[in-house]
């Protein structure tokens, strides 16, 4: 397992005539099998962050490391998870699953594809088309799609926010099963304080735009974790008091800067 490593980390978006600052400077490590939520509010950069990590988009300044090897592209060593499962519709289960495979021109391992089938839940369903699948078996689909290449990241970004409320806290469950059994390192995108402390060895909080780092919080509760628990909620008040301080304090910098 590699650790990941943001350095100084900007993103700058052109808007016609202006510059949008979305993102940093921002630096943070991750762990070898760490199961780190990235927490914040929409429109915080959270998405950008998440791109960036995944090769997709580019920094306008800083760097990304995996080890000592910078990011500049897609990796099938970095699976993602998109927000929408974006199975291709004319393909059965085992096909997308296989997919990375077949556009890598490798041999497609049939044992594996079906082990990874089975991890997710989804054994039966190998020949069903993502049109006869539920929203929360389509993302687990889209889950073995990206595991199935044993990749030593699990990049997802909100992958559960479509789903309706059990069956999201059913993948959330099923979620942090798979990744008790392989450790694989995992970056999670959400907006929900439940979910990420649910699931999370860290949590960092992001600033409103342009995203930086506005705290870390190990979590020291012992997992399956009880929402309904003191030290549950003691954490998530703490929490939401963080990202409120840090919306209040966006707000007056740019009160000020506006009467500058």
């Amino acid at each position: 397992m590699k650790n990941i490593k943001a350095q100084d980390v900007c993103k700058i978006f052109q808007k016609g005539q202006e510059q949008l600052a979305v993102l940093g400077p921002l630096s943070f490590e991750i762990s070898p099998g760490e199961f780190l939520c990235v927490l914040g509010e929409s429109g915080c950069g959270k998405s950008t962050l998440w791109r960036i990590l995944a090769g997709l988009e580019k920094p306008s300044s800083g760097q990304v490391y995996m080890d000592e090897e910078e990011i500049v592209g897609t990796d099938h060593r970095r699976g993602v998870v998109f927000q929408n499962p974006a199975l291709l519709p004319w393909l059965t289960v085992e096909e997308n699953v296989a997919l990375g495979f077949k556009i890598r021109a490798e041999k497609i391992p049939k044992d594996l594809i079906q082990e990874t089938i089975n991890l997710v839940g989804l054994e039966g369903f190998e020949k069903t088309k993502p049109g006869n699948l539920s929203g929360g078996m389509a993302q687990r689909t889209a889950i073995a799609r990206a595991l199935v290449s044993n990749p030593e990241v699990l990049l997802m970004d909100e992958p559960f926010a479509a789903l309706d409320a059990l069956t999201r806290l059913r993948m959330q469950e099923a979620l942090l099963d798979i990744w008790n059994k392989h450790r694989t390192t995992v970056v999670f995108i959400t907006h929900d304080i439940d979910e990420a402390i649910a699931l999370a060895s860290r949590i960092i909080v992001m600033t409103p735009r342009p995203g930086q780092v506005g705290c870390i919080f190990q979590i020291p509760l012992a997992y399956p974790r009880l929402r309904s628990s003191t030290e549950f909620l003691h954490l998530k008040g703490i929490i939401s008091d963080q990202l409120i301080q840090s919306f209040n304090d966006s707000k007056n910098s740019m009160q000020a800067f506006t009467k500058a």
